[in-house]
């Protein structure tokens, strides 16, 4: 377990399950119709990933740009989410 999250293995394996969510719930939306819309759905995403890419970075001792690189890309998207939520684009 120690060698999971020493060498940064431990974020793939949370991608991946991000990946099969993204999955999952559009298939949930195609077949019913209903579910969470994509529109909603890719800021908060993005965010996740990018603050989870971010750990990884910190995790394998990137250099530090690739570390705030994350960070502010996690940073925009989570400010779209907002700016979407708040307009009433999103429920």
């Amino acid at each position: 377990m120690q060698q999971l999250v020493v060498s940064g293995r431990i974020v793939d394996l949370i991608l991946l399950l991000v990946a099969v969510e993204v999955v999952v719930l559009g298939c949930i939306r195609a077949r019913r119709g209903s579910g969470i819309e994509w529109r909603a759905l890719l800021p908060n995403l993005l965010a996740g990933a990018a603050l989870l890419l971010a750990l990884r970075a910190a995790i394998t001792g990137a250099a530090w740009v690739w570390i705030a690189s994350w960070l502010a890309v996690a940073g925009l998207a989570h400010v779209a989410d907002l700016r979407a939520r708040w307009n009433g684009k999103v429920r």
